[in-house]
């Protein structure tokens, strides 16, 4: 069985769109596409290439048809993100579509069986990134293995979002962490359980 890893760069309020550059996604008026560049430094660069392991990929179709516009030209960084498989959950793609049959590895999803079945079957791990919607599906069926988040002290307002009000109730545990010279709190999480309640202080 292979883990879903969910990564993600968010504010303190949780918004998660856009983080690498002003034109990637100003989708429902947002104002602040690449929110992310002014925390970067050595410790955020080596979290961020060592997430770029090899891997499979499950990719939302916004996220996707961004990808498939530019990593396709820009292997050289992230070679692996050409190499890997891209499953592509989408209801409106077909799997004739230009964008699916123009990028290598790529393949059509579109129940949450095929995410299940894709889950309980040989292979490399499985990484989501961006894709709020499809992550805010993965957790309200309680399909996500890990989260490796990174929090930056910034809050956003609006724009879309990690966490909708409709998860499946789960605890992780904190299996690293490290907080970056600009504030940003590097954090990988493991699902591990139930959640526990009682009496704080009792």
């Amino acid at each position: 069985m292979r883990k879903i890893i969910v990564l993600s760069m968010i504010s303190l309020d949780g918004v998660m769109q856009a983080p690498g550059g002003p034109e990637e996604d100003k989708s429902g008026g947002f104002q602040y596409g690449g929110w992310v560049a002014p925390f970067s430094d050595e410790t955020y660069n080596e979290a961020v290439i060592e997430e770029l392991e090899p891997a499979d990929y499950l990719l939302g179709r916004k996220t996707f048809e961004i990808w498939a516009a530019y990593w396709p030209e820009h292997g050289e960084f992230w070679p692996g993100i050409n190499e890997g498989a891209k499953y592509v959950f989408s209801k409106k793609l077909a799997a004739s579509d230009p964008l699916i049959t123009g990028w290598r590895n790529s393949v059509l999803i579109n129940t949450i069986e095929d995410i299940k079945a894709l889950k309980r079957s040989e292979g490399k791990n499985i990484q989501v990134w961006g894709s709020s919607k499809l992550i805010q599906l993965l957790l309200a069926e309680d399909l996500v293995d890990e989260l490796k988040l990174k929090i930056h002290p910034i809050i956003l307002g609006k724009g879309k979002n990690l966490f909708a009000d409709n998860g499946f109730p789960a605890s992780f545990t904190l299996m690293k962490s490290v907080v970056t010279t600009s504030g940003v709190i590097i954090a990988d999480y493991k699902r591990s359980g139930e959640i526990k309640t009682g009496t704080a202080g009792a």
